[in-house]
């Protein structure tokens, strides 16, 4: 049940793969869009290098991603894990003839359980952009399969989002989504319903 539990959810979604896997995760959603590239040298983290535009602000961050799984549960019908994660690098803000460039950092932590057909999610990132100013992010994910695919099979996930970003003027929004994972590849569809701002996320593991 565990082996057919673990082949058959999105744990190739998540930010560490299987030791000597990379992994391309694109993100955009309300406030950003996002671009992460990683290698997994062991089972239990990665390394990865990550460009973000962040468009509310208009700020474009460079950054050395690092991620380790710190724990990873198994029960009789589901799988969590908890991950820690951070980076550091550069960001830049450009108006006009002026251009302010200052050191970027950030840390976060990721959480999830699921089974074959329920799903909770929990992700909190704290930015520290210098005089760029400090961002904090929390998002929160519930979701439910329709239906329980086998290995090889499309899967489908429903789900709905709810994220809080302080630094924005709509700080607390909803976003429903969905999500179809088959084989190396997954893609996700949302909408935000606050701000009227699609979501498309897509992963790729090879």
């Amino acid at each position: 049940m565990l082996l057919a539990l673990s082949m058959s959810t999105p744990a190739f979604a998540r930010p560490v793969s299987y030791a000597g896997g990379w992994t391309l995760i694109e993100t955009s959603n309300r406030a950003s869009s996002a671009a992460l590239l990683h290698y997994t040298p062991a089972y239990n983290y990665s390394v990865g290098a990550r460009y973000e535009w962040m468009r509310g602000t208009d700020i474009r961050m460079q950054v050395i991603q690092p991620t380790y799984l710190a724990k990873r549960w198994f029960g009789k019908d589901y799988q969590a894990n908890l991950y820690l994660t951070g980076g550091i690098g550069r960001a830049e803000r450009t108006r006009g003839q002026s251009s302010i460039t200052e050191t970027a950092s950030f840390a976060g932590v990721m959480a999830d359980w699921e089974t074959r057909s329920l799903f909770a999610s929990y992700e909190m990132r704290a930015a520290d952009l210098g005089r760029l100013g400090n961002q904090t992010m929390h998002a929160a994910r519930v979701g439910w399969a329709p239906y329980e695919g086998d290995t090889g099979d499309l899967h489908t996930w429903l789900m709905v989002e709810i994220d809080r970003r302080e630094h924005l003027e709509e700080t607390t929004t909803v976003t429903p989504l969905i999500r179809f994972f088959k084989g190396p590849a997954l893609l996700e569809l949302g909408y935000n319903l606050n701000n009227s701002k699609p979501l498309l996320n897509f992963t790729y593991r090879f």
